[in-house]
Order: structure tokens, then C-alpha cells, then sequence
């Protein structure tokens, strides 16, 4: 009995979702709809994404035919009719939409010139019962509710499939029930944490997860860790538990990949990282993420840990100093600490083909079942049956069950028989018998099957795939080209494609480009073919070309493309720390400095200055004689971001001294970095100097100005105007602030308007403009929240915040400040001059009758998550809500 077809998608084929509005009037809520369908690792299917050489009705018919959700978007216009045609293109995109295609409309109010063709078909839109449509206004109101719709539409479809499935179960005997294809869930849509997303069924695991379901349960058990050879599946079933089990913890399920971390010191950074913890080094991440995680009842899955082992006494604080928080930890050694529970993640189940069991029991074991699986995925036909069974039996009892193997091996099936494969396995593992003692059985097997699959290559492949191992957490194709290609004859993507066929490499399709992964074991078996002098030639290659991408986005950084190019950074942090490493342990301090100066940009905005101040003060520590440029920079870095933990120190000689060396150097950007921080330093002093302070701004504003820098000139004016403003000169600074505003919206800075937006809105609220600043501090808010810069968010929070507590909307404005200080604790953003902004607003409140209700909101919003933070600045505030 066949209940319903089977369909085994690729790791690309992602579920599409296709948008249908005009173009030009809704581009940015376009932009919003893309980036909530990103969030759920969906497809947008969008039509500017692509030009393609068909007519546009054609097109659209391909890639209607080819969604499975269509979302529509309305405002005012119709679109274009085009000659000898009776309707828009809008109207026959929703004509030609597959009628089992759900559909959700979003329909934007107000619309005061709405066209009379709109208004018909959007009538027929509210009578169509297989469409959902609803109200929007803003594009970041249009985000949440697509977000939210999808997220919702996918949990229902998945509880439709499986009341279907589960009927089928009941109905079915033997081999019939064997044969249903089941759906596997989605990770969950959770804004208190993230589980990748899998697209894959987990087979064979059932008992394994309800055995750690059950460990779980036991409040006792905090720290539990997955051991098994690498392959073995751990990774897998631990995102499986914790996707079972996330509804037990109110501060989310937290995964955190360790693939790339070498350094146990880098732990609590890779932590951060994946909890949002901002390392901006003015105190160290461990402390802050303790902070942001002492009072949330917590969820984090450490996915392979055996690398940093190390870092197990830093594991023991946080459970220490954490009550709340659970550690599910996968690792090919346990950790050894206090209150450790370990599970052994085994093989899967394989079919014991001495007893000759039947065709339906062959079927049914858990090796068996995944190596069809994935077999399927690279030959949509293939089926086990009587004249394959043993053959396919004997593959899996040779790979011990184990899945890495068997999913290498199954790739092979595109070409091979069973049979075949069969032949070449066993012949191949008879030869790689006595791997290292010291290692497990299986994991000889595992190495010996990536050995063996590696053979299949030709000579060019199987070159490229030892020294793509020098890659920590991916790369990208022209990195491939740059680093692992001698011959401008090979073809990179055809030599990385066939390792991707191969399942030695994975392809992970961003928004506008591409990367390539290794699994780790891969990895491993890589870099064991390089000789020495090989591999450090690779790794020469490796630095030489990140410092060239250093100095080439330096001061794209600065412009329209930066939220790109930051995400693209972002991708590339293990390589950009490995690169350093590389460097600094070569003591070539002049090129780790040079790097550090190029991306100055990516490590403020990414939150990464704490790691760069190691880096510098190592430098410094080093005792080698340093050129200038180096020198002003390490001195530079180690000193600007940390001034008000010293303020009568060193930091104001440290940074005059980088400042004379810029100077020397003749690099005015430099230099007027140095002074506009020596300026802030001399008023971080418990004998502030004002005077002096002045002085260094403007010099600070002259050099950028003389050498064109407008970014540096635009964040001198910002940080003048903030000096007139603790002075009380409000006209002056909002003339300066207004002033960076123009430079930074002359550039397409985004960051940069946002910063300046916010700074105009506080000018104006001293001004006694209170209803302008109101304006100014919901729209720095709002691009702060579609950019995902989170301190922009806390300073729009702020601002409100101020807004708020002068209007006397105490449960507005204690609710608004509880959310941003939790923001501020889990995102390491600490803040004293932020406060100072906002504190006479509060105390007034706090002083008054409505004390009572602001610190009970207050107290409330702290236990906001970011979103829902988000959700409730921006509401209508309602009349009457002063408590």
C-alpha cells in the first residue's frame, strides 16, 4: 500500500517561497519578506533575483510551478499591463498560482490612491477560501507577521503529514508499513535560541533520544556529553534531543559549533558568539557571558568539544555560576569535571545476514534504512530487493553501521551497483587494515572509508581536497581558487563540485554567494596528505590572501556594501583568527597589525575588538622591534577601547604616542582615531580635562576632513556633538550631529546614519522638540532593527525610554528600560555613557508617585526576549498609559 509519494530533498532544496507584488513601490517591504523567509533557512523565489533569458511570463509560470508557498504583497498600484495582454503581471501571477499552494497576502494600509483594478482583485483575494490575507504598515510589521505566518504554516503542514503517516501506521503490516515515507519535523522557530535546521530524517535513534530525554529530565544531570568516534552521529542526535526538549527551557536551545576552535581560550568567544554576547573588550566574555546567562534557564549544545578539552574548568564555572543552564555536549572525550554524565552514541542497528532474515527485516534495520535514504538522494530509483539485499547487507556490516560511512558510501550508488560497490569496499578496506592503535575500531573503519571513497577521485580532485583542509569553517569558491589551485587549467568549481557529489564537501547557498564546508573528520583525513613544507606553503597562501581581501574591502567597509560584506566576514572568522595565528606565531607582527587595521570596521561592528586587543598586546609583549605603522596600531588597539578602566593610567601617553606614530607614518586616519580616543580618555579622568578634550576633537575632525575621510569625519562630528550636548550647547550639537547625518546618508553608511539619526533625535529632545525626537528615535530604532544591529537597538530602546518616563508613561517606559538592560547584559553591551542620556528621565519618574509601577514594568521587561522587546516598542501607545 503506497499512502503517499516519497520525496527526499537535497541539502539545496530548500522549501520556495514565492513573492508577487510590484516592484518599485514595495521594494523594502520586499526586502523584509526575504529576510524573515532567510531566517527560516527557506528559498526566496523572487524575480529580480536573477535575470533570465525568457519571457517574464514564462518565467514566473517556472517558478510558480516550482514554489510551495506564494505570498502576495498589496498596496496601491496594479502593475503594468503589457500589450496584448488583459491583466498585470501582479494579477496573473496570482492567476497562475497551483491552486494546493497556500497563500498568504499581505495587503498595506492606509491607501489612499489605490488603483480600481487592485481593489478588484483584491476583492477577489478576501473571497478566495484558500487564501489567508492580513493588514500591514510597515515593512518591519510585514517581517514579523511572514515570519511568523510560515513558521506557523510549516508546523501545521508538518502535523497534517503526520496524522497521515500515523493513520497509515495503523492501517499497515510488515513490509507495507516499512516502506511510508515519513517527514521530518523543522528545527523550531525560536528567538530565544537556534537549532540548525534538518533536512533529513533521523533514522534508527528513536531509543537514543528518549534515553537522553529521560537523562535530561533529571534536573540533576546539567552536563551531559555524547562520546563516539567522529561520524558516529553525534551532532545529529544532539540538535534531535534538543529540539524534542526546548520547550523546557524558557531561555532557549542554543547550538554552538566548536568545529573550528583550536584555542580552549576561544570557547567562551564561540559561545558569545552564538548567544549574541558582543566581546567589545572593555571586560572579559567569560565574565559578560556569565552574566547573560546567570539568570535564564538555558539550553546549550557544545557540538564537538575533544579539540578544546581544555576548556572543561571554564565549563565547571558557568554551571557553577549558572543554575539555569543545561550543557548537552558532544565529544570524542568526555570532560572529566564535577556532575559529568556521559552517553555513548553506538552504531546504527545492522541486519544479521548469517541468520539470512528476510527481505522486509533487511529493510528495516537502521543501517539499511539510511544507506537507502541517502542512496535515494543521488539515484531517485533505487530500492532494496532480492537481488540486492545481501549485497547492500554485506556494505553496511563492512562500515559498522557507522552513518558517516554509510552516507559516503551511498553517494557512490549514482554510478555502482551495490554489487560493484560492494567489490571495490571490501577490496579497498582489506588493503587500510592496522590504522593507529591507539584508536577506536570504528573510527579506523570511518578513516579508512574516507580513505577509500577519497581513492574514487581523480589526482586533481583528490589534491584539492587535502588542501582545502587548510580552510577552517569553509570557504568560498575564489578562496579555493586562490589557495588550493596551481594551475590557472583547473577548473576549481568542477574539481569542488565533484567533491560535493561525493559528499567529501557541502555547498551552503547564502543570500548572494556561496560556501563550501568539510566535516571536521573530513578535515582531519585532509590535512594528513599534505606534506610539511606543503602545508606551510598553504598556509603562507591562506594569509597572503585574506590580507588581500583586507585591503580589498577596507574601505568598502565604510559604504553601501557593509552589511554585506560584515556577513561575508562573519562566514570567514575562523579563517580570519587562523590567518592571525599564523602570523603572529611567524612574528610577521607588521602583516597581523596591517589585518587588524584593514578590517577595523568588521571587528567593531561584529563585536570582535577583545579578540584584536590580544592580538596587539601580544604584539607589544613580544619584546621584537616594531616599525611605526605596527606600533601605532597594537598601541592603538590595546588602549582606545579600554580607557575608562585606567583613566589616570597610561591609556592618554599610550594613545598620544600611537597618535605621533600615525603621524610619522603619514596616515592622518590613523591618527585622527588616536586623538578623537585620547580626547574621550582625557574626560573619562576622575579630573575631567574639557579643554584639552576639545582640542583633540578638533584636531580629531581636521585630519579626517584634510584627507577626505568622511567615515572617520562623520563619526568626529558625532562624538563633538555628543561634548556640546553634556555642555548644554543643544544647538551645537545638533548641528554637528545633523551634519554627520548628511555624510553618512551621501554614502549609504546604513550603521552610520543609524548612530547619527539617534544622536539628532536626543539634540532635538533637549531642544524641547520632543515630538520630532520621538519620530528620529523610532526610526533609528526601526533601521536598527531590519540592519540586526543590536546596540543600535539598545540605543533606540533608550531613547524611547527617555520619551516615555518625560511623558509620564511609567509602565511604557519601565518595561522598554527592563528589555534593554537584559539586551544589554546578554549581548555584552555594557554601556555607562548610554545611561547618562536617559537617567534624568528616569529618575524623575523614579522620584514620583508612579515609582511603584515603573520598577513592577521594569522588572517585567527584563524577562522580554529581543523580539518581543521589539513587538512591544513598537505598538501604538495607547492614551491614558501613564500607569
Amino acid at each position: 500500500m503506497s499512502v503517499t509519494a516519497r520525496t527526499i530533498r537535497t541539502p539545496d532544496q530548500r522549501l520556495r517561497v514565492f513573492v508577487s507584488s510590484t516592484l518599485k513601490e514595495l521594494a523594502a517591504e520586499r526586502r523584509a519578506v526575504r529576510s524573515a523567509i532567510e531566517r527560516l533557512h527557506l528559498a526566496p523565489v523572487m524575480f529580480e533575483l536573477g535575470a533570465r533569458p525568457h519571457p517574464p511570463r514564462e518565467l514566473y509560470r517556472a517558478y510558480l510551478e516550482q514554489s510551495d508557498v506564494f505570498v502576495g504583497l498589496y498596496w496601491e498600484r496594479y502593475g503594468w499591463v503589457a500589450p496584448e495582454e488583459e491583466v498585470s503581471g501582479l494579477e496573473d501571477e496570482y492567476n497562475l498560482a497551483p491552486s494546493t499552494l497556500p497563500r498568504l497576502m499581505y495587503i498595506k494600509e492606509p491607501a489612499d490612491a489605490r488603483e480600481p483594478r487592485l481593489d478588484e482583485l483584491l476583492g477577489r483575494i478576501r473571497n478566495d477560501d484558500m487564501a489567508s490575507f492580513k493588514y500591514f504598515s510597515t515593512p518591519t510589521e510585514l517581517g514579523r507577521l511572514v515570519e511568523a505566518d510560515l513558521a506557523t504554516l510549516l508546523a501545521e503542514r508538518f502535523d497534517e503529514s503526520r496524522a497521515v503517516l500515523e493513520a497509515a501506521l495503523a492501517s499497515s503490516e510488515g513490509a507495507e508499513a516499512a516502506n511510508i515515507g515519513a517527514v521530518a519535523a523543522p528545527a523550531p522557530a525560536n528567538d530565544r535560541g537556534y537549532l540548525p535546521l534538518q533536512l533529513t530524517q533521523l533514522i534508527g535513534r528513536d531509543d537514543d533520544v528518549a534515553e537522553l530525554e529521560r537523562m535530561l529530565a533529571d534536573h540533576a544531570a546539567r552536563l551531559v556529553t555524547l562520546t563516539g568516534p567522529g561520524g558516529i552521529g553525534k551532532s545529529r542526535l544532539a540538535i534531535a534531543v534538543a529540539s524534542a526538549i526546548a520547550g523546557r527551557y524558557p531561555g532557549g536551545a542554543t547550538f554552538v559549533g566548536l568545529s573550528p576552535v583550536r584555542d580552549p581560550e576561544l570557547v567562551p568567544n564561540a559561545i558569545a558568539l552564538a548567544l549574541g554576547v558582543r566581546d567589545t573588550g572593555d571586560a572579559p566574555i567569560l565574565d559578560k557571558l556569565v552574566a547573560a546567562v546567570r539568570e535564564r534557564r538555558i539550553l546549550l549544545i557544545l557540538d564537538n568539544f575533544e579539540q578544546v578539552v581544555g576548556a572543561a574548568p571554564t565549563m565547571s564555572r558557568l554551571l557553577s555560576e549558572a543554575p539555569g543552564l543545561t550543557l548537552l555536549v558532544t565529544s570524542r572525550a568526555l570532560l572529566r569535571i564535577s556532575g559529568e554524565r556521559s552517553y555513548e552514541v553506538g552504531p546504527l542497528g545492522l541486519p544479521d545476514w548469517s541468520r539470512r532474515p528476510a527481505l522486509d527485516e533487511v529493510v528495516a534495520s537502521p543501517a539499511v534504512a539510511l544507506f537507502t535514504e541517502r542512496a535515494r538522494a543521488v539515484k531517485p530509483d533505487f530500492e532494496v530487493g532480492p537481488d540486492n539485499q545481501e549485497a547492500v547487507a554485506r556494505i553496511c556490516d563492512a562500515l559498522d553501521g557507522v552513518p558517516l560511512a554509510l552516507e559516503l558510501a551511498a553517494a557512490r550508488i549514482r554510478v555502482l551497483s551495490p554489487a560493484s560497490l560492494l567489490e571495490r569496499l571490501d577490496r579497498r578496506l582489506a588493503v587500510l587494515v592496522g590504522g593507529a592503535r591507539d584508536l577506536p575500531e570504528r573510527q579506523q573503519t570511518l578513516r579508512n572509508t574516507i580513505e577509500w571513497s577519497a581513492g574514487l577521485l581523480d589526482e586533481e580532485q583528490r589534491r584539492m581536497l587535502a588542501r582545502l583542509g587548510v580552510f577552517r569553517g569553509g570557504f568560498s569558491l575564489e578562496a579555493a581558487e586562490a589557495v588550493a589551485v596551481d594551475s590557472p587549467d583547473v577548473d576549481a568549481l568542477t574539481v569542488l563540485s565533484e567533491l560535493v557529489d561525493n559528499s567529501l564537501v557541502s555547498q551552503q547557498d547564502r543570500r548572494t554567494w556561496t560556501r563550501f564546508v568539510m566535516l571536521q573528520t573530513v578535515r582531519e583525513y585532509a590535512l594528513e596528505q599534505l606534506g610539511d613544507d606543503e602545508r606551510a606553503e598553504l598556509q603562507k597562501r591562506l594569509a597572503e590572501y585574506y590580507l588581500e581581501q583586507g585591503d580589498r574591502v577596507e574601505f568598502e567597509l565604510e559604504g553601501p556594501r557593509q552589511r554585506e560584506l560584515v556577513q561575508r566576514l562573519t562566514d570567514e572568522r575562523d579563517n580570519l583568527r587562523s590567518v592571525q595565528r599564523y602570523l603572529l606565531d611567524t612574528k610577521r607582527y607588521d602583516r597581523a597589525a596591517h589585518l587588524a587595521w584593514a578590517l577595523y570596521v568588521y571587528w567593531w561592528v561584529g563585536g570582535h575588538l577583545g579578540e584584536v586587543r590580544k592580538w596587539m598586546d601580544e604584539i607589544l609583549d613580544s619584546g621584537t622591534e616594531l616599525d611605526d605603522a605596527t606600533h601605532a596600531i597594537a598601541l592603538y588597539f590595546t588602549t582606545s577601547i579600554g580607557f575608562w578602566q585606567d583613566p589616570d593610567g597610561m591609556v592618554a601617553q599610550r594613545l598620544t604616542e600611537s597618535a605621533e606614530l600615525f603621524h610619522r607614518t603619514d596616515n592622518p586616519g590613523g591618527e585622527g582615531l588616536a586623538v578623537i580616543s585620547l580626547g574621550i580618555a582625557l574626560l573619562a579622568r576622575l579630573k575631567p580635562e574639557p579643554e584639552q578634550a576639545a582640542e583633540a576633537f578638533e584636531t580629531g575632525l581636521r585630519l579626517f576632513r584634510e584627507s577626505g575621510d568622511a567615515w572617520g569625519e562623520s563619526l568626529a562630528l558625532i562624538t563633538l556633538g555628543r561634548f556640546a550636548l553634556a555642555q548644554g550647547r543643544a544647538q551645537d550639537a545638533l548641528d554637528r550631529f545633523e551634519a554627520s547625518l548628511t555624510l553618512t546618508r551621501d554614502r549609504h553608511d546604513e550603521l552610520g546614519e543609524t548612530i547619527a539619526i539617534h544622536h539628532v533625535a536626543w539634540a532635538h529632545l533637549a531642544l524641547g522638540a520632543s515630538d520630532l525626537a520621538a519620530e528620529e528615535f523610532r526610526a533609528g530604532f526601526e533601521e536598527s532593527v531590519e540592519l540586526g544591529h543590536v546596540e543600535g537597538v539598545a540605543y533606540g530602546l533608550e531613547g524611547m525610554v527617555a520619551i516615555a518616563a518625560m511623558r509620564g508613561e511609567a509602565e511604557r517606559a519601565g518595561r522598554m528600560l527592563g528589555a534593554c538592560q537584559t539586551i544589554r547584559t546578554q549581548s555584552g553591551l555594557l554601556n555607562s555613557a548610554a545611561q547618562a542620556l536617559y537617567r534624568p528621565f528616569v529618575d524623575t519618574i523614579v522620584a514620583g508617585e508612579l515609582a511603584a509601577v515603573f520598577e513592577a514594568a521594569r522588572s517585567a521587561g527584563r524577562g522580554l526576549s529581543l523580539d518581543e522587546a521589539v513587538e512591544y516598542a513598537l505598538q501604538p501607545v495607547e492614551a491614558g498609559d501613564g500607569g
